[in-house]
């Protein structure tokens, strides 16, 4: 199992394919198992890297506060690791959030962003619920998960997604940007993706019709519009 020590803890990550090299970050919870098929799809044209984010996988799981700032820490010390210079990068959910601040906190190594589900800041009157559930989801799931994430492994990670807030920031991301975003997403409502594409200069946004995760329900459109946007950057 392939890990990697970097900003004090172990990653797990997994590569595949050749070519200008391609991140992607997950969301809350996941692993890099969810990304698979993704990955062996843009592996095709690009070294494709998924991950296991602190708290998840095989990646080292700490009982402290996570923050989004040490999670974007933990990639660009992934990459240093990797010897990889500059890398697209695709963030979904929370990962989107991480890729926001690794844009902010290290601009060298990232050529892109693709931004997906995600917010650059949580409304606090109307969201709470929404994590509500999410928490009981994840307890409802805890028997199945021990091996792969613990409960307060989850809680430390949804702790740092709600947090986190760039959205006066938004205006320091100069590297081009891609916002994909389903129009029925309830946990990131498409308000929200408007947001950010109105705080990031020249960005793109795209609809998708389905919901938070709609890149799994939408992966032939989701994927080719990350071949396409890529391949455009020089």
């Amino acid at each position: 199992m392939p890990t990697l020590k970097a900003n004090g803890i172990n990653i797990y990550y997994e590569m595949s394919g050749q070519g200008e090299p391609i991140l992607l970050i997950g969301g809350l919870g996941s692993d890099v198992r969810q990304y698979r098929k993704a990955a062996m799809s843009l592996s095709k044209n690009h070294l494709a890297i998924t991950f296991d984010n602190r708290g998840a996988g095989g990646s080292d799981k700490p009982d402290s506060p996570y923050t989004i700032e040490m999670m974007a820490d933990d990639t660009a010390g992934l990459l240093a690791g990797l010897k990889i210079e500059r890398a697209h990068v695709v963030g979904m959910s929370l990962g989107g959030r991480i890729a926001m601040s690794l844009a902010l906190r290290h601009p060298g190594l990232v050529k892109s962003l693709v931004l997906t589900s995600t917010f650059a800041s949580q409304p606090k009157d109307k969201l709470p619920r929404r994590y509500s559930i999410l928490f009981r989801l994840a307890g409802a799931l805890r028997p199945f998960r021990k091996n792969t994430m613990p409960y307060y492994a989850f809680k430390r990670q949804l702790e740092a997604s709600r947090s986190y807030n760039c959205n006066d920031r938004l205006s320091n991301i100069r590297v081009p940007t891609l916002i994909l975003h389903g129009k029925k997403d309830t946990i990131a409502p498409y308000y929200l993706a408007e947001e950010i594409h109105t705080g990031i200069k020249g960005s793109t946004l795209i609809a998708f019709k389905g919901g938070h995760t709609f890149p799994f329900q939408e992966s032939e459109r989701y994927l080719g519009a990350i071949t396409e946007f890529v391949s455009d950057i020089k």
